[in-house]
Formats: structure tokens, C-alpha cells, sequence
């Protein structure tokens, strides 16, 4: 009965001691990770910037909209605002004159395609691209300071029952939800790289 307590007793001890070691493991892969990826040219999201000093005010007028999707300018040009309004390092103005800092934007184009079929050979996902120009202009040196000609940016859905049109307009009207999904993922994905430089 003896030898029974003493086995469980070192079972309970070497199970801690085990428990003890793979936390600690786990800690140091994270604290190695994180060393890993800074020396990579990596930074956490959110953290630091590579605008000038100078710029405090950001104009973000509205984005020009070259598709057919009622009021996709508007909802993008919002998110894009909300998005660098919850950074909080610089002021977002609407309009293009007196700030230090101008973004525009424009949508050129949108597209959705089915990405995978059901049993009865209908949508059941469908596959959504946004192509966009988007340009940081520093307005006290007159230069650009960050720029993409053709951000591409891709999100899938599930189709809902009853749908079954590949056009843009008639999806985002069937679900305005997808708008504000993509529209918060597109800012969120700009604002990252203009701030972060990556």
C-alpha cells in the first residue's frame, strides 16, 4: 500500500515537472519567434509608423467609383477613415486642400466568380475581387510617399439560396452585408500597409 501512494505521489511530481517544462518551452518559441521575426524586417500590426514627423492631418476625400456598385465609394472611403481614425496618430479630414497628407483612391473594378459548386452543380461560393488605385501624396514636398496602381483584394462567400447571378451589383444587393465585410477588410488592409510599409 505504501509502494502504491509513493508511485502515485512521484506520478503526480513527474507529471508537474513535465507540465512546468513544456510551459516554459512554450514560452521561450515565443520569445525566440519574436526575435525571429523582428530581425526578419517584421513589426506588430499597429505598432510604429514610416510617415514623416510633419504629417498630423490626413485628407481622405471620397474614392472615385469606376463600377457599377451603388455606393461603394462612400462605404469604402468610411472604412478607410474609421480605420485610420482607430489608429490614433493622425487627424482625418474629408477634403483634399489644407492638410499635410492627401489619400486618394479609386475603384476600378469588381468582379465575382463562382469558386466551388454544389451536388446539383449550382454556386455554393463564390469568389469576390476588388481592384483599386490608391495613393499617399505627401503635400508639403509634393511626392509620393506610398502607392499601388492595383491593390487586388479577394474575399470569399457562401452563396445564399435562390442566387445565382455572377454580377457584382445584383450580389451586393442580395447580400449588403458582404459590402461592409469587404469594405472594413479592404481598409484594414490598406491602412496596414501604408502605415507599416510591409
Amino acid at each position: 500500500m505504501n509502494e502504491t501512494k509513493l508511485a502515485t505521489t512521484e506520478d503526480t511530481e513527474d507529471t508537474e515537472v513535465g507540465s512546468r517544462k513544456r510551459i516554459l518551452l512554450r514560452v521561450l518559441s515565443v520569445l525566440c519567434g519574436g526575435v525571429l521575426l523582428s530581425s526578419c524586417g517584421y513589426s506588430l500590426a499597429g505598432r510604429g509608423t514610416f510617415l514623416p514627423t510633419y504629417i498630423k492631418t490626413v485628407g481622405v476625400p471620397t474614392f472615385t467609383n469606376r463600377t457599377t456598385i451603388f455606393n461603394l465609394e462612400t462605404m469604402l472611403t468610411q472604412k478607410v477613415r474609421a480605420e485610420f481614425i482607430g489608429r490614433g496618430k493622425y487627424q482625418i479630414l474629408p477634403q483634399a486642400t489644407g492638410v499635410d497628407a492627401l489619400l486618394t483612391g479609386e475603384v476600378t473594378a469588381v468582379s465575382i466568380v463562382p469558386s466551388s459548386f454544389g451536388p446539383t452543380q449550382l454556386a455554393s461560393r463564390y469568389a469576390l475581387t476588388m481592384i483599386a488605385r490608391i495613393e499617399l501624396r505627401d503635400m508639403r514636398e509634393n511626392k509620393v510617399l506610398w502607392e499601388n496602381p492595383a491593390v487586388s483584394f479577394r474575399q470569399e462567400y457562401e452563396a445564399t439560396s435562390g442566387r445565382n447571378a455572377v454580377d457584382a451589383a445584383a450580389f451586393f444587393q442580395q447580400d449588403t452585408n458582404a459590402l461592409d465585410r469587404m469594405s472594413s477588410e479592404f481598409a484594414r488592409t490598406i491602412v496596414s500597409a501604408i502605415l507599416e510599409a510591409f
